[in-house]
């Protein structure tokens, strides 16, 4: 067996950090998240979307559990007229203020509330599915309007401006991310009342783009619709009645997910299906929280998949969880694997669409992900997961996932009213939507706005143009969900003059333990005023801002274990545009990435560790004619000076990782990332642009190599990789440019021998505690580098072209 091979078996995506084995220090930051591994690099890695479900099911996996009067508490406290004020009465005066709804007591000139409980009869009769969404929706909107009459001292009035509703979908919904398109289809949805109705009204010949105009609408701040008067407001809750009455159980075309404020997704059990449900009872009173069975949506199913069936290997019609087993004891069987009790028949309309055999958690996961990427900032999301009679509130943000323990919400209705009471008092930041970015009109595209205070320039003004087709979103539910997108701004113009190439703002959610990359970048430029090959080959940061809302606010107020580990905040920085590296072949495209290695090594030496090379971060722009190379990106890179692993998150993409790092030791945590990682993450990067594009152009997928190793956990990416150094005669294209592919061959036969060189030298150096240690005298950065430098091919491509 070669000495190389030991890289483990594993080939599901990583799951969160693993134990050290007896260790209590990390060498480094192991591969701890789960889409934001690939979802970052949808544009460079040609990932298919439907390849991520996986990696979204390995963020679920690690979902953090509270009660649910901590969360409606909460929710409460967002919801009323001094929310940063502690209001421990509030649940209590909540409860008791929506008993005359629950019980039938309550009425307004349009609605009665005992029609509530009609409802939720039809509701708990035996059927299929589908048949109940209509039930749960009148539910719902009855409630609501009931609710809008309720008023409980120090809570806000309802928001006029959203007006949600409580909408049927069960379609097709379509959005695009980088080149990819997904497709959704969440059962029920929650929007403002104007987004629901705009399909209906299109349908029956109204005025196109009103879709577009409503955002801007719903984006109103509440005091400024206070002049509607009276007339208005009855206007508004007859439309609301009419589109109720109507509309709201049917299905609608083309909705959007900017619009979606929550989704709800229904799953009903066999003995539901066929036996029904337990009615409601005669009255209702306000009693403790009575857990429910299961308390909380299991997920440990989830990590029981067969380790060696790898996401990448099944085939798109077939989802990767299709051989995922519920732990509840009903099942049955479909397309011959079993399920969890609940069957979902597949979509006559989108036979493609295979999002219904997922588990129901994965399915809420991916709309919350859809939904994220739909707006730039968003904060965090709300969506329900309710099967039978017992619903569960889904908490989503940057940080990670809170699932609440369950509602009955037939039994115990009095909850699932005031979750209703809440959620009606939320204007669009209460629900996530970040304030700061209000969507604008321009030319017919949709844009956000920014602007904020400066002390030194006074007013900045951004306009990000998030409909861009250079944008670059990020599609995935944890981590630093960053978006780059065109921007242009009055203020950086008149203070910097006009780039060629224009500008670009990159919002992102960095950990806060880390050192933020604006230090970082302040730390590079000191460096580049003393040193030619990082002058100039770093990004110019032309202003920066920092929001002050983490994460972790939400996880102390829930009583969440650790709430601080992996906390976030929001960061928006804007530099000049640069070219992707990936749009260079043959000697550009190796003198490019010549200089970024020059850049890097001398950063090195002097304390700044990138840690994360990959296609993305490596670009250019022309200075006196010339391509200047640029190493990009510091939000995963750490100083000399900061002992020990910084945050919670994985440092590196893993197609470009050094096999070192993708090993079982690697992602533990227990393999120091060094020097010689990120050189050898160059070499990862150079092959992987000429073996999958041709002159900036990448190729169709039947002739680009590497696909899966994109979607491939890192342990499994290590052996493929393996493979790769071990045949490559099976892999030159032959239009290759010889001396690059003789350069390539020659960089990685010096890999290989590096590693093989180590592996025998642990053999012979065992520790006092019996385990294998590792050569870790990474000082002499020079030397090893001076292994390529030193090379025909270095030396023949660095030649000026003739």
């Amino acid at each position: 067996m070669s000495p190389t091979g030991e890289t483990g078996t594993s080939s599901t995506p990583p799951r969160a950090n693993a134990p050290a084995h007896g260790a209590s220090t990390i060498e480094s930051t192991p591969n701890s998240r789960g889409a934001s591994v690939i979802s970052e690099n949808i544009g460079v890695l040609g990932a298919n979307v439907k390849k991520l479900r996986p990696w979204i099911q390995r963020d679920i996996e690690q979902v953090k559990e509270c009660k649910t009067d901590a969360m409606l508490q909460a929710l409460l406290q967002r919801a009323s007229v001094a929310p940063e004020t502690t209001q421990p009465e509030l649940l209590q005066k909540c409860f008791k203020a929506v008993l005359p709804v629950c019980n039938g007591q309550a009425s307004t000139a349009l609605v009665k509330s005992s029609d509530v409980q009609t409802a939720l009869n039809d509701y708990v009769r035996p059927g299929v599915e589908n048949k109940f969404y209509g039930p749960f929706i009148r539910a719902t909107n009855i409630a609501l309007a009931c609710l809008e009459e309720v008023k409980v001292d120090g809570m806000r009035a309802p928001v006029p401006a959203v007006d949600m509703i409580c909408q049927q979908n069960d379609m097709p919904m379509y959005q695009t991310h980088q080149t990819a398109k997904s497709t959704r289809k969440p059962d029920i949805v929650i929007l403002p009342l104007k987004s629901a109705c705009a399909p209906f009204e299109d349908e029956k010949g109204s005025k196109k783009g009103k879709q577009k105009d409503n955002e801007k609408d719903n984006a109103i701040d509440n005091k400024d619709n206070a002049r509607d008067g009276e007339k208005d407001d009855e206007k508004r809750k007859k439309k609301r009645k009419a589109h109720m009455d109507t509309n709201a159980t049917a299905k609608p075309k083309n909705l959007l997910w900017k619009d979606v404020l929550a989704s709800i997704e229904f799953k009903r059990k066999t003995p539901g299906r066929t036996k029904g449900i337990r009615p409601p009872p005669p009255s209702y009173t306000v009693t403790d929280y009575l857990p429910t069975k299961p308390e909380y949506l299991p997920v440990d199913h989830l990590k029981a998949q067969d380790p060696a069936l790898d996401p990448s290997q099944i085939p798109a019609t077939q989802p990767a969880s299709d051989t995922t087993s519920f732990p509840w004891r009903f099942q049955f069987q479909t397309q011959g694997h079993r399920h969890f009790g609940i069957r979902r028949e597949k979509s006559k309309m989108d036979p493609n669409d295979t999002d219904d055999d997922l588990d129901v958690t994965v399915q809420a996961g991916l709309y919350a992900a859809e939904m994220f990427a739909s707006n730039p900032g968003v904060n965090y999301l709300v969506n329900l997961i309710i099967i039978d009679d017992i619903m569960w509130i889904w908490y989503y943000d940057r940080q990670g996932i809170i699932q609440c323990s369950g509602i009955n919400f037939i039994q115990d209705l009095p909850r699932f009213m005031v979750l209703l009471y809440a959620l009606q008092r939320f204007d669009l930041h209460d629900w996530g939507r970040n304030k700061d970015f209000l969507p604008v009109q321009v030319e017919g595209k949709r844009c956000h706005e920014f602007k904020i205070r400066d002390q030194e320039l006074g007013e900045v003004d951004l306009l990000l143009h998030t409909s861009h087709d250079k944008r670059v979103t990020h599609y995935g539910l944890q981590g630093r969900a960053t978006n780059v997108v065109p921007v242009t701004s009055e203020a950086l113009t008149k203070k910097y003059g006009n780039f060629q190439d224009g500008m670009v703002a990159k919002i992102f959610w960095g950990e806060a333990s880390r050192t933020s990359e604006p230090e970082i970048l302040d730390k590079v430029e000191e460096i580049a005023k003393v040193h030619p090959t990082v002058q100039g080959h770093i990004p110019k940061l032309l202003w920066h801002h920092t929001f002050t809302n983490p994460t972790s606010a939400i996880r102390e107020a829930l009583g969440v274990p650790e709430p601080t580990k992996g906390s976030r905040v929001l960061y928006i920085l804007i530099f000049p545009k640069l070219h992707p590296i990936t749009e260079l072949d043959d000697r550009e495209l190796f003198d490019v990435w010549r200089q970024c290695i020059l850049c890097h090594i001398t950063l090195w030496k002097e304390g700044v560790y990138h840690r994360d090379v990959s296609p993305g971060n490596l670009m250019w722009y022309w200075k006196d004619g010339k391509r200047m190379g640029v190493l990009n990106d510091y939000d995963l890179s750490s100083l000399a000076n900061v002992q020990g692993p910084q945050g919670n998150e994985r440092t590196g993409t893993v197609p470009f990782m050094a096999r070192e790092l993708l090993t079982e030791e690697g992602q533990r945590g227990k393999v120091k990332h060094l020097y010689r990682h990120d050189l050898e993450s160059f070499m990862w990067v150079f092959v992987w642009i000429c073996l999958r594009y041709k002159q900036g152009v990448l190729l169709p997928r039947r002739l680009r190599r590497f696909d899966e190793w994109a979607t491939l956990g890192p342990i499994a990416c290590g052996e493929k990789k393996l493979v790769f150094l071990n045949n490559m005669t099976a892999f030159p294209p032959s239009d290759i440019n010889e001396d690059v592919w003789d350069f390539l061959v020659d960089c990685f036969v010096v890999l290989k021998r590096d590693a093989d060189n180590r592996y025998y030298l642990r053999l012979k150096r065992p520790s006092s505690s019996g385990e294998c240690q590792q050569p870790d005298d990474d000082s002499n950065f020079d030397a090893f580098l001076s292994k390529f430098t030193s090379l025909e091919g270095w030396v023949e491509l660095s030649k000026p072209s003739k």
